[in-house]
């Protein structure tokens, strides 16, 4: 299966869904003379047709109408029971116009006649081009659902909004966040949802979206269902259609409510800290004390009692005893006693 074509040609897997081989052979001669390298596997029932669609990929089916216990419709049937979008085109010697076109209401993709073969190559050409196309679509919808599916998903709200604030999309995180079902905003401005103080500031974020600006974590309120005031981070970025014009604005909220009020609560720790670090006195330095009456100088020349200088500089406070050595030289009475 893997033959590398000839040089100028492009490769085309076919699978010949034909009872007689010398048919299959002969159209698998005139594919061959065209701008195709033609690999191709006949089939005639069931079972081969099972067989040959498992063990390799194929470009196109090319069926007889008139298959011995095998009809094109089992084939066909066959074909799209494995989920294989290949085009489908009958080929056949015996078949009226009627009966063609009831055959593509049903699905196949396009008939030839045996005696007019030369119908067949274009309308390969065309049904490969539209297969392709019809891959890519799946592709860019496959690919739209799962990108739909992570929105959704998001924790954070995820907005879809036009430049005048009409909300497009609303997803899972948004009603969580602001309580509002998507039911109830769609279609409606943005605006009677936020709190009338919010209004100039989400205008002017328009303004810049429209000239192409992100803005990210950007800090304000929103207000949810319940009246409730939440603080929120902001990342607002350009929506674009498929010619690069700017058509809307894609937000993403989250709710930093939480956040903000433990940032309060640490800056009033540190608040209440430095001010109770700002009510203690501390000594600290060389203090001059008199060698007779043991005052203390000051830094201006002033002598004061050892007691009143604690107290004007610490939060200690003095009180009076005596010590053993006083008690012995200046109460020798008590002392003893």
């Amino acid at each position: 299966m893997n033959v590398e074509p000839k040089v100028g040609k492009k490769p085309l897997r076919a699978l010949l869904i034909e009872d007689s081989p010398l048919d299959a052979e002969l159209l698998w001669r005139f594919l061959n003379q065209s701008h195709y390298e033609v690999i191709h596997q006949r089939a005639d029932n069931a079972f081969q047709l099972s067989q040959a669609l498992n063990n390799a990929e194929w470009d196109v089916a090319l069926c007889d109408y008139e298959l011995p216990g095998f009809s094109w419709m089992e084939a066909l049937n066959t074909i799209r029971g494995k989920g294989l979008e290949m085009p489908f085109i009958i080929v056949s010697g015996k078949i009226g116009e009627d009966i063609a076109v009831d055959a593509m209401r049903a699905g196949a993709h396009d008939y030839v006649m045996k005696n007019n073969l030369k119908r067949l190559l274009p309308a390969i050409d065309r049904e490969l081009r539209e297969a392709a196309n019809r891959r890519e679509r799946n592709r860019v919808l496959e690919q739209r659902r799962y990108l739909a599916s992570i929105v959704d998903s998001s924790e954070d709200a995820i907005i879809g909004q036009r430049l005048d604030g009409i909300v497009m999309a609303w997803n899972s995180g948004a009603e969580k966040i602001f309580g509002y079902a998507a039911s109830e905003v769609k279609s409606h401005s943005i605006f009677k949802f936020i709190p009338a103080v919010c209004h100039d500031e989400l205008r002017a974020i328009f303004q810049k979206v429209s000239r192409g600006e992100k803005i990210e974590r950007y800090e304000t309120v929103r207000e949810h269902k319940d009246g409730r005031m939440l603080d929120v981070s902001l990342t607002v970025s350009p929506i674009k259609n498929a010619a690069g014009q700017i058509i809307g604005a894609s937000t993403i909220a989250r709710d930093i409510t939480d956040r903000k009020k433990f940032e309060g609560e640490r800056r009033q720790m540190i608040e209440q800290l430095n001010e109770a670090l700002a009510r203690v006195k501390t000594l600290h330095g060389l203090l001059p004390v008199c060698e007779g009456c043991k005052k203390i100088r000051d830094d201006a020349g002033r002598w004061h009692l050892v007691e009143n200088y604690i107290n004007e500089h610490s939060e200690a406070a003095c009180t009076f005893s005596i010590c053993p050595d006083c008690m012995s030289q200046f109460h020798p009475e008590l002392f003893d006693r």
